[in-house]
């Protein structure tokens, strides 16, 4: 045990020697173990360059950047609105049904953006088999099993919002009217895996081969 304090002893003197008392001044530089990462080429904000054109360092936003910290305007002009922007009725359970018309422009919105943050999960058509599952990925809802297919679109609203799970939020990815959009779509995929013959309209089955 005697050794044990000398060596520990002995150690810490050997550290402190080395690295000194924290909070003590030098005039020797720090060392760097990686000086790339500290001393880097950039441009500072609001700084003159050669390389573009007109001199600034500032380059204007590309047109369609939405910043990180937006606010939909159409949320803003709905406040009061507790459907369109939490997914709740008056007496604060998630409500049924959507706030707005399901047009054929709400669908395709929906679809796209669809694609774009939901497919590589949930997959192409809702079945939890997208690519992030060859990647291990797992626990991938299907969107067809019958609790989400009697999920009310509100509590969808507030999953896509909030996130659950290992699912994320998407409230700052998705506006308000982008996320009814794609519950809209999620619903036409729920309708196209699980419909019938007798969904379709008479005069339209001719074309699928009915």
């Amino acid at each position: 045990m005697r050794i044990f304090f000398a060596i520990f002893a002995f150690s810490v003197v050997v550290l402190v020697s080395i690295l000194g008392f924290r909070g003590s001044l030098s005039e020797r530089p720090p060392i760097e173990i990686f000086p790339d990462m500290e001393r880097q080429s950039k441009y500072k904000a609001q700084s003159e360059s050669r390389f573009f054109a007109d001199g600034r360092t500032d380059r204007p936003v590309p047109p369609g950047v939405v910043h990180r910290q937006y606010d939909d305007p159409a949320s803003s002009e709905r406040l009061d609105d507790d459907h369109y922007n939490r997914g709740r009725d008056s007496n604060g359970d998630y409500a049924e049904g959507f706030p707005m018309v399901v047009s054929r422009a709400v669908m395709e919105r929906g679809q796209d953006r669809y694609r774009i943050f939901c497919g590589s999960c949930h997959g192409g058509v809702g079945d939890g088999q997208g690519i992030t599952g060859e990647y291990g990925m797992v626990g991938v809802p299907d969107f067809n099993t019958e609790r989400l297919q009697d999920m009310p679109e509100g509590e969808w609203f507030e999953v896509i919002s909030q996130g659950r799970g290992l699912m994320g939020a998407y409230k700052d990815k998705l506006n308000v009217d982008d996320r009814w959009a794609v519950i809209a779509y999620v619903r036409a995929l729920q309708r196209a895996r699980l419909g019938t013959e007798e969904d379709v309209p008479e005069d339209m089955r001719g074309e699928l081969g009915l």
